[in-house]
């Protein structure tokens, strides 16, 4: 599963990261980086780009990006 099949609200942790993709090394600078917990925000109208939840600060990036990110859901506690 990857970031941008999150749904809103669902919380997760990054697995692994393509760090391959255009813009992705800029948001591993903001955190997006493996083991990191994240929570799906919200998505704009249309659906991208998306807002997710990074150690407290709300991150947005394009559905393109995301898809770099694999992540697995988590419990909310996590």
């Amino acid at each position: 599963m990857t970031l941008a099949e999150l749904q809103a609200g669902q919380p997760a942790r990054i697995l692994a990261v393509d760090s391959d993709g255009t813009g992705v090394l800029r948001l591993m600078i903001l955190g997006l980086v493996e083991g990191t917990p994240v929570r799906f925000i919200q998505a704009a109208i249309g659906g991208d780009p998306i807002e997710v939840d990074v150690m407290g600060a709300a991150v947005s990036l394009r559905l393109e990006q995301a898809r770099f990110f694999q992540v697995e859901l988590s419990q909310a506690g996590e």
